[in-house]
C-alpha cells in the first residue's frame, strides 16, 4: 500500500500511585486502587508495544477508565460527580509543545487525556500497519476503520468531555478546540485516502475517484485552517504535511476529472485539467522538501521519495501527454485559459467518525467502596500533589518508519 502520514508524539506522563493513606480505608478501597495503578501502567505500556493490536488497546482502555469512572461519576447516575473527582493531580505533556506539562487536580483531566492517547495509538498503529510491504486487504480495512475509530474519540472528548473541566483549556493545547478539529478532520481525510485507494485498485469510474480525491483534498485544507492561528514553532511542520496532502489529492482530482473530460470528447478541456494537476503536484513536491526541511514535532523523511507520491507523477505526465496526442490527431480543440472548477461530490467512500463512547463504572465500584472512602482522613498538606518540579518522561516511541515500499498494492 502506497500510503504515508504525518505523526505527532504521544503525551508523556508522570506516574500515578493511587496511594491514599488514610483516606482509603479498609480492603475494596485498597483493591479499587491497586487496580487503577496497575491497568493505569498496563495501558500505557501498549501504547509502545509493536505486539499490540486493537482487541488488546480496547480491553486494557476499557478496564482502566471503567475504574477511573468512580472518580468521576456518581454511583446512581445521577447528575452529581463523585466526591473523589479532586482527589488526585494528574501531568500529561502535549503533542506539539514538548515537554512542558499541564497539570489539574481532576480525573476528568485524566480520562480526557489518556482517551486523546488511545486515539493517537490508533493512528499511528493504522500509520504502522499501512507502511508495510504486502498489505492484504484485511488489513487496508483495519488502516480504514482504526483512523475512524481515532476520529470518533477525538470528536467525543471535544464536544462531550472537554466542556466539563473546570480548568479552562491552555491555548495552542492539545485539548483545544482547533488541535482536536485538526485531529478529527486529518483521521477522516486519511481513512479516505484508502477509499480512494481502493477506488483506483478496483478500477472504478474516474468521475468517483475525482469527487473523492476533491472532497479529501477539501478535508486537508479545513484541518490546515483550524491550525492556521497557531505558533508556527510548533505548528509549521504539521501544516506542512496538510497543505503538500491539500495540494497532492487536488492534483488527483485534476488527473481523474481530465479522464472524465476526455472520456466525454472534452479533450481541450481535459488537457486544461491536466495541466492543473501538473501545477499542483509541483506545489507538493516543493512542499515535501519543505516539510522534510521543517523543524518541530514528527518524523523527518522525504515523502517525495515514497512510491504514493512518484506514482501520481508518472500518473499525470502520462494522461497529459495522451489527451495532446488525442487533441493533435482528432479533437483540434482549443485548451482553456482557465482551469475547469472541480465542483465535484462523492455519492460513495466518504468516512464518517465511528461513534465512541467511555465505558461505563465498573462494577467493582458499589456504595460500599466509595463509602470506605474517608475524604476527612486527608492530609492537610495534600501529598498526593506531586511536586512542582517533578520530571515528566519522555516517552521512547518504537521506530514506525515504513517498511521498503515495493509498489505492492492491496489485493
Amino acid at each position: 500500500m502506497t500510503h504515508w502520514f504525518h505523526r505527532n508524539p504521544l503525551k508523556a506522563t508522570a506516574p500515578v500511585a493511587f496511594n491514599y493513606y488514610g483516606v482509603a480505608a479498609g480492603p475494596p478501597a485498597s483493591k479499587i486502587c491497586s487496580d487503577l495503578r496497575s491497568s493505569r501502567a498496563r495501558l500505557l505500556e501498549l501504547f509502545t508495544d509493536l505486539s499490540c493490536n486493537p482487541e488488546m488497546m480496547k480491553n486494557a482502555a476499557d478496564s482502566y477508565f471503567s475504574l477511573l469512572q468512580g472518580f468521576i461519576n456518581s454511583l446512581d447516575e445521577s447528575t452529581q460527580e463523585s466526591k473523589l473527582r479532586y482527589i488526585q493531580n494528574f501531568k500529561w505533556t502535549d503533542t506539539l509543545q514538548g515537554q512542558v506539562p499541564s497539570a489539574q487536580q481532576d480525573a476528568v483531566f485524566e480520562l480526557i487525556s489518556m482517551g486523546f492517547n488511545v486515539a493517537l495509538w490508533y493512528t499511528k498503529y493504522a500509520s504502522r500497519l499501512a507502511g508495510k510491504e504486502n498489505i492484504t486487504e484485511d488489513e487496508a480495512k483495519e488502516v480504514h476503520r482504526s483512523l475512524k475509530i481515532a476520529a470518533g474519540i477525538f470528536k467525543h472528548l471535544k464536544e462531550s468531555h472537554i466542556p466539563k473541566l473546570i480548568t479552562p483549556v491552555e491555548k495552542g493545547r492539545d485539548l483545544e478546540a482547533r488541535l482536536l478539529e485538526a485531529y478529527v478532520v486529518q483521521c477522516q481525510a486519511e481513512a479516505q485516502e484508502v477509499t480512494i485507494a481502493r477506488a483506483i485498485e478496483l478500477k472504478h469510474a474516474p468521475g468517483l475517484i475525482a469527487a473523492l480525491a476533491y472532497e479529501t483534498a477539501n478535508f486537508y485544507q479545513k484541518a490546515d485552517h483550524a491550525l492556521s492561528s497557531l505558533e508556527p514553532a510548533y505548528s509549521a511542520k504539521w501544516r506542512k504535511y496538510l497543505h503538500l496532502k491539500m495540494c497532492f489529492y487536488t492534483a488527483y482530482a485534476y488527473c481523474y476529472h481530465g479522464q472524465t473530460l476526455l472520456a466525454s470528447d472534452k479533450c481541450g478541456e481535459a488537457i486544461r485539467s491536466l495541466q492543473e494537476a501538473e501545477k499542483f503536484y509541483a506545489k507538493a513536491e516543493v512542499l515535501c522538501k519543505e516539510y522534510g526541511e521543517t523543524k518541530g514535532p514528527g518524523p523527518t523523511v522525504r515523502p517525495s521519495g515514497h512510491l504514493f507520491f512518484r506514482k501520481l507523477g508518472n500518473l499525470v505526465t502520462n494522461t497529459l501527454e495522451k489527451c495532446q496526442r488525442e487533441n493533435g490527431f482528432i479533437y483540434f480543440q482549443k485548451i482553456p485559459t482557465e482551469a475547469p472548477q472541480l465542483e465535484l461530490k462523492a455519492n460513495y467512500g466518504l468516512v464518517e467518525p465511528v461513534p465512541f463512547e467511555f465505558p461505563p463504572t465498573s462494577a467493582q465500584w458499589t456504595p460500599e467502596t466509595l463509602a470506605s472512602f474517608d475524604l476527612t482522613k486527608r492530609p492537610k498538606d495534600d501529598s498526593t500533589k506531586p511536586k512542582a518540579e517533578e520530571a515528566v518522561k519522555p516517552v521512547r516511541e518504537p521506530d514506525t518508519r515504513p517498511q521498503k515500499d515495493t509498489g505492492c498494492s492491496i489485493s
